[in-house]
């Protein structure tokens, strides 16, 4: 097998999730980092925005290292769909399939349905829902909880912080509530 073909094989659990974990103590020993996604916005906004808001009036300088961090991150991604991807459809499990049937979601060529995730979608009250309520819901839940899901519950949890293990609680319940209840909902309008 040649390397191309094995990066292009998705890795298992046992290897990708103890390489995410290996990023808490390596940040914390390249000089007490803190590894979080969401933040970088912010980063953006202090050092783009001239306007005078407390909220962007730090020293962003100082976190140049996550916009870098963030900009391998999208870089990545870029290579992945360029060089990497597996040009054969996504596989879905045939229970999920008829369900998601149901809604009249049947294109599975890409990774985010299309009936779902595109610009005609939101022409669509169920796409307006999705993609603009969805958006706004994770920008503020990522504001009101002080961080998001990778902040929270790759570093939080490993540096035992209560209020990350509370946040993490809370973004597993919403999911599963989100998931079994609300989506079907959605998705039958």
């Amino acid at each position: 097998m040649h390397v191309i073909d094995w990066l292009r094989q998705p890795w298992p659990w046992y290897i990708s999730g103890p390489l995410i974990g290996l990023m808490v103590p390596a940040l914390l020993l390249m000089g007490n980092k803190h590894f979080g996604i969401s933040s970088s916005l912010r980063h953006i906004c202090a050092a783009c925005l001239p306007a005078k808001i407390p909220f962007f009036q730090y020293d962003w300088k100082k976190e140049l290292w996550n916009l870098f961090f963030v900009a391998g991150i999208f870089l990545g991604g870029v290579v992945v769909v360029y060089y990497l991807a597996d040009p054969s459809a996504v596989q879905v499990n045939p229970a999920l399939t008829a369900e998601l049937k149901q809604y009249g979601i049947t294109d599975y060529t890409h990774v985010n349905p299309v009936e779902l995730f595109s610009w005609s979608s939101l022409g669509s009250l169920k796409g307006i829902i999705i993609m603009l309520g969805g958006g706004f819901l994770v920008g503020f839940g990522t504001r009101y909880a002080g961080g998001c899901t990778s902040g929270h519950s790759i570093m939080g949890l490993s540096t035992l912080q209560l209020p990350s293990l509370i946040a993490t609680i809370c973004f597993m319940a919403g999911g599963f509530i989100m998931a079994n209840l609300i989506l079907p909902f959605i998705l039958r309008l």
